[in-house]
């Protein structure tokens, strides 16, 4: 075993290491000298060596083996390990995990299930968990095998962090921070949100183009570097509103709470000339309307500006318990010893067929410089999340790449005014084309942190996807019936012999009218939708429809049904793993999304107000576009392989995306069909020198969103909200880059 020592003055971790800090290696141990001393361990447990390279070897259910160290007087602590497993099967997992709290709580590195069990190393290069100032710090390597012959292996375990010499303090000293560099000489030409307005201007001002937020051309590298938080003044009052689409009689021409924003103090840390916020996804408030989710910006110099640096941070407004999304972005000055300027904001864009409306102002704000605990890791990690997004071209390259191809027929569904799109993609050879963010005065600056809500491609991507990964893990999962894991639909006898796999397909039999989106559409689903507690929307969704069809015949389209489907997995998951495991946190994001490299923008999804917290499944996620584009490679391009590795039951996915003739799901109308929370459409005789039915599988969201998933290895996708739903054109238009015929 190596030597538990701290190395002073060794070379710093990162470039954005704070100068008064010092690195220093806090545990290194890979276990070379057969010496396990040091680890409290149960069950089987030894020194294991494997063609000459040793390990921590776990033998059996009961095997365990913890290390504790302090890292008391240390920052930006970073815990790195690998683990590997042998003999797996079904349901069993080898799990690397780590405590901050002495063992009261623990969070998952790794784990790995049947399929990952060939002894070769897996690596968590940097475990997401505070591990800043800890009295105990425990990292435990445990064989969740159910047989004496299943095998777990720990390896490489790395600590490192930093102690500080001088407080750390990011209250003086310039940026001497060089990632993503800007090399412009800061000489812009401004007229609007110049100095003097964001100094000494009054609210509420006026709207303008967005292009005033943009980061300009010839901007120069930020002098000064942010890192605390970020207060804003005067929001229950300040501003100016403008309606532009109110269905439900929302807001009058009185004052209300929806008109303004809610209360703003977050942390955001930079680097180089970027800004992100430290907390992403809804943020829940004491707004009775609105919630906040921020996502990252820029930063960046000019002469104009008296020696500050300017910041602009991209956010929205989400409704809360609810799926629209309004985009806006604020911007400010400010300088390290925490002057800032004024804060001007603008909203003129949303993805929400019911409600469209500007907000706009200058308010007060106020700047609090700290040194944030783990503040180098969130920086690695942020970095690492830019440098992971898909690489991205505007659609007009696709006339270059693929001479011949319109560009024009992937922006907008045909006859959808380009101002009802947020955005429009196409995923294809490893290239995510982009189209325009448009708004009402430009476009939305920073396209890559705009965030698009789900509606119902969330029965698809977490509802149906989740079924998928279960049955992978746990064959039959899908055929476990509602009665047995939904207590709350017991009481009607409606559920005894309905499904998973009915609820996913919208078959459960129970319903009021057959016809078409009839159900759906009833006043009656406020039951559902405008509910807080998991107590009502699940009483709801089992009591509202009686008993009209046998289960598995007639489609018939309930929201309802697949939030009994998130609860029955959810129940399912906690009779396999423990009354903690989460449907949503430990199948789709740990096991999913996290491996792919989803944001933690789309790591999120809309939960019940109360301490349930139930996933909604059949809506309620959040994007940015390349979370949409990596999760729809997974699905429709990777065939839900990571790393090679079958990570979804490929009978089920095959089902769902119109592959499997024994199993084509439910029939809605004629040409369409739903299977395991996706659509299908016919387009027999659209596609040129194609023979017979082309079944083209599609998720929908509710007022205007579509993702494709094509059989050539594409994906096209956009978000709408005037209630538009057509994409033949764009699927024609892929079909000629590379064929679509089935």
């Amino acid at each position: 075993m190596k030597n538990l020592r701290h190395l002073t003055m060794a070379a710093l971790l990162s470039a954005c290491a704070t100068p008064s800090l010092n690195a220093a290696t806090l545990l290194d141990e890979d276990f070379q000298d057969g010496n396990i001393a040091g680890w409290n361990t149960s069950g089987t447990v030894y020194a294991n060596a494997y063609y000459g390279n040793y390990s921590i070897g776990l033998r059996g259910r009961t095997a365990s083996a913890t290390y504790t160290l302090s890292t008391t007087g240390y920052v930006n602590v970073n815990i790195a390990l690998d683990i590997s497993a042998y003999s797996l099967e079904y349901g069993e997992t080898c799990v690397a995990e780590v405590s901050n709290n002495g063992g009261n709580s623990w969070v998952t590195a790794i784990t790995l299930y049947n399929g990952q069990d060939n002894s070769a190393l897996y690596s968590a290069n940097s475990v997401a968990i505070d591990a800043d100032n800890k009295s105990q710090l425990m990292i435990r390597y445990r064989n969740g095998g159910n047989d004496y012959y299943d095998y777990c292996y720990g390896d490489n375990l790395l600590i490192t962090g930093d102690v500080a010499s001088g407080g750390g303090s990011s209250g003086s000293g310039s940026n001497d921070d060089y990632y993503d560099e800007l090399t412009g000489s800061g000489n812009v030409s401004r007229s609007l949100l110049s100095y003097s307005t964001l100094t000494t201007g009054s609210d509420p001002g006026s709207r303008v183009d967005l292009s005033a937020y943009t980061l300009p051309q010839n901007a120069a590298h930020p002098e000064h570097a942010f890192a605390g938080i970020l207060t804003l003044s005067g929001e229950a009052t300040g501003g100016s509103f403008y309606e532009v689409k109110d269905t439900y009689n929302y807001t009058g021409s009185s004052d209300n709470t929806r008109k303004h924003l809610p209360e703003f103090e977050f942390q955001f840390i930079q680097t180089g000339s970027h800004i992100f916020p430290l907390q992403r996804g809804s943020i829940a408030s004491a707004h009775p309307n609105w919630e906040y989710v921020l996502t990252p910006g820029r930063v960046w110099q000019e002469a104009s500006d008296n020696g500050y640096s300017r910041a602009a941070i991209p956010f929205a407004l989400q409704q809360r318990n609810a799926n629209c999304m309004h985009n806006g972005v604020m911007t400010f000055l400010f300088k390290e010893d925490g002057s800032t300027s004024k804060v001007a904001y603008q909203i003129s864009s949303e993805t929400c067929l019911y409600f469209k409306a500007d907000w706009w102002g200058l308010l007060g704000a106020a700047y609090t410089p700290e040194t944030i605990a783990g503040q180098g890791q969130l920086i690695q990690d942020y970095q690492a999340e830019i440098a992971a997004r898909i690489p991205t071209k505007p659609l007009s390259a696709l006339s270059t790449d693929y001479p011949g191809t319109d560009p024009s027929a992937f922006e907008a569904p045909s006859g959808t005014d380009a101002s009802h799109v947020s955005t429009a993609g196409f995923i294809y050879g490893g290239v995510h084309y982009r189209g325009d963010c448009v708004t009402r005065y430009g476009n939305y600056p920073y396209c890559d942190s705009m965030v698009v809500p789900s509606y119902s491609t969330a029965k698809s991507f977490f509802a149906g996807v989740a079924m998928m990964r279960l049955e992978k893990l746990y064959p039959g999962a899908r055929n476990t019936t509602v009665s047995s894991h939904v207590p709350a639909c017991n009481s009607n006898g409606n559920w005894s012999d309905v499904t998973l796999n009915n609820l996913l397909d919208m078959a459960t039999g129970n319903y009021d009218s057959a016809t078409y989106m009839s159900d759906e559409g009833a006043s009656h689903t406020d039951g559902l939708f405008l509910t807080d507690s998991h107590s009502s929307k699940i009483s709801y969704s089992c009591t509202q429809y009686t008993r009209k069809a046998t289960p598995g015949n007639q489609w018939v389209y309930h929201t309802s049904d697949t939030y009994i489907a998130g609860t029955h997995m959810n129940d399912y998951l906690q009779d396999q793993l423990g009354s903690s495991a989460d449907i949503f946190a430990d199948t789709i994001v740990a096991d999913l999304w996290e491996p792919i490299g989803v944001s933690p923008t789309g790591l999120y999804t809309r939960r019940t107000y109360d301490s349930v917290a139930q996933p909604f499944s059949g809506w309620g996620l959040m994007w940015l576009p390349d979370d949409l584009a990596k999760i729809a490679r997974f699905v429709g391009i990777d065939n839900g392989e990571i790393n090679s590795q079958q990570m979804l039951d490929s009978a089920e996915l095959d089902a769902a995306l119109q592959r499997n003739s024994l199993d084509s799901g439910t029939v809605p109308l004629t040409d369409y069909r739903y299977n395991n929370g996706f659509w299908a459409h016919n387009v027999a005789g659209d596609l040129s020198g194609c023979s017979g039915n082309q079944w083209i599988p599609f998720l929908s969201g509710f007022g205007g969103i579509t993702v494709v998933l094509l059989p050539n290895d594409s994906v096209y996708y956009y978000f709408s909200d005037n209630d538009t739903y057509f994409w033949l054109e764009a699927v024609q238009a892929a079909h000629q880059i590379q064929s679509a015929c089935q």
